[in-house]
């Protein structure tokens, strides 16, 4: 039984790793060498939500789940999933992002600079916590850092698959706090590998 647990817990290990792994699309993170601040801005264009077509569906789907329960539920959970963008997301990444490097030696931040580190969500789920069961939240995006002003000119691209996030404990029912979560992992691992090539 024990050896059983102990492989377990090394699949699980190992999954999250790999999924972890950093896929170069474009350019190289040794273009980024010497760039000390960075416009961080988000986009959800096409965003896939797992066993919907696209976010329309599943925003269809879940509204009239909640609606059918109670009136104005529908509406709330709609506003929530795009209000959390903004409010948890956006700050979790550039709070763990930042929180990486020591005396602001490379930082983001929402407002100008000479170079932009677009964060392209490409996929998101939930997860789920419903007390004696649960799944943690992920997301998979790409990462484009470009001359600010000029798209054209990327210096790197580079993609993550299947950031997960959860809360300490399994301490996580709220679906927002959850993705927020792959947001702090996916800035912890990106600035890891910046450190590693670019500094």
């Amino acid at each position: 039984m024990k050896n059983y647990t102990t492989l377990a817990l090394l699949f699980l290990f190992t999954t999250v790793v790999i999924g972890q792994k950093l896929k170069v699309e474009e350019g190289n993170l040794k273009n980024l060498k010497g760039i000390k601040v960075y416009n961080v801005e988000f986009d959800y264009t096409d965003v896939q939500i797992p066993k919907f077509d696209n976010e329309e569906e599943f925003l269809k789907d879940k509204m009239t789940k909640r609606e059918d329960k109670k009136a104005g539920d529908g509406e709330r959970f709609k506003n929530s999933w795009f209000d959390d963008r903004p409010n948890r997301y956006h700050p979790k990444f550039i709070e763990s992002f930042n929180k990486r490097f020591d005396d602001d030696v490379v930082k983001v931040q929402e407002s100008e600079a000479e170079y932009t580190m677009k964060v392209h969500t490409t996929k998101m789920y939930a997860g789920y916590n419903v007390g004696i069961v649960r799944h943690n939240a992920e997301i998979d995006a790409t990462i484009t850092v470009f001359e600010t002003g000029n798209e054209s000119n990327i210096l790197f691209s580079g993609s993550y698959k299947d950031a997960q996030g959860a809360g300490a404990l399994g301490n996580d029912y709220d679906s927002g706090y959850r993705i927020s979560e792959c947001y702090a992992k996916l800035a912890k691992t990106f600035a890891k590998d910046l450190k590693k090539k670019a500094l």
